[in-house]
């Protein structure tokens, strides 16, 4: 120690070592380190090669190795590209419609709506003209009916009154002619008796029992007989019926001269003629 620095001389910094051995030392360094890394890596890819000795004179000088082949780059390894995945096709989506049209869409099924309801007025109105036709057609052919019938029933009456007429002038003529034989002789009703065969009052009487009908009991003592008097036209038809006897039971006579008058025409004789006037008798016993 350095005695005038204790006796308060100012304070003095040693001397720094010499700067270019500190420099030299760290370059040497580095040169090594570097030749180390260049050693590691040539051993690694380099493949190991055969050592082969040779003997040398150690008198003679020796030479320099020859300098090592540089290795051969390594062919970079083919890229193995995968087979191409298949292409999938997108399903299908379906195309969803611009507002454009969806309107064109709305617009033609209001078309076709207006269309249909268009169509269904119409068919609802041929119904009801087909109807109405109908109905006109019925009418008048119920009119057309309601006519025939009326000139039907028109002519019916015409027919019918003039057969009453008809049928009236015959009795008024018979009545005249009949007057006037009663006239002439009061025995003129039995005079023609003998012509009155038995068969044809046989088939008058037939007749008249076949349109009579008695309700009351014909269990009756006595047998109570009702006799009439018939007068007739040529074509059979009955002009008057006059009860000439009662049976004493009213109803017996009145059924025994409605049956007579139902009876009209009566049968005529063989030869198509008739007698104009008759006395026709019934007992209860007949009618069983």
């Amino acid at each position: 120690m350095n005695p005038a620095a204790n006796n308060g001389s100012p304070y003095r910094v040693p001397p720094e070592p010499g700067r270019w051995r500190s420099l030299s030392l760290a370059v040497g360094m580095h040169v090594l380190l570097l030749l180390f890394l260049w050693a590691g890596v040539s051993w690694q890819s380099t493949p190991p090669v055969a050592v082969e000795a040779e003997v040398w004179d150690m008198k003679v000088q020796s030479a320099a190795p020859p300098p090592l082949p540089a290795p051969a780059p390594e062919p970079e390894p083919e890229e193995v590209k995968p087979p191409p995945k298949p292409v999938e096709q997108p399903p299908e989506v379906e195309a969803k419609p611009t507002p454009p049209d969806i309107a064109l869409e709305k617009a033609r099924l209001r078309a076709e709506k207006l269309k249909e309801e268009k169509a269904k007025k119409e068919a609802e109105q041929k119904k009801l003209e087909e109807r109405k036709l109908e109905e006109e057609k019925e009418k008048k052919e119920l009119a057309e009916k309601q006519k025939r019938e009326k000139a039907e029933k028109l002519a019916k009456a015409k027919a019918e009154a003039d057969a009453r007429k008809k049928l009236d002038d015959m009795r008024k003529e018979e009545m005249r002619r009949i007057m006037g034989a009663a006239g002439t002789s009061g025995t003129a009703a039995k005079s023609t008796a003998p012509r009155i065969d038995s068969g044809y009052l046989a088939s008058i009487t037939a007749k008249i029992k076949s349109s009579t009908t008695y309700l009351g009991s014909l269990d009756v003592a006595g047998n109570p007989r009702a006799v009439f008097k018939v007068d007739q036209l040529p074509t059979g038809e009955i002009l008057s019926v006059r009860k000439v006897k009662s049976s004493g039971v009213p109803g017996f006579d009145d059924a025994v001269e409605k049956g007579i008058i139902k009876s009209s025409p009566l049968p005529k004789k063989k030869d198509g003629t008739v007698e104009r006037s008759l006395e026709i008798g019934f007992s209860m016993k007949d009618l069983d």
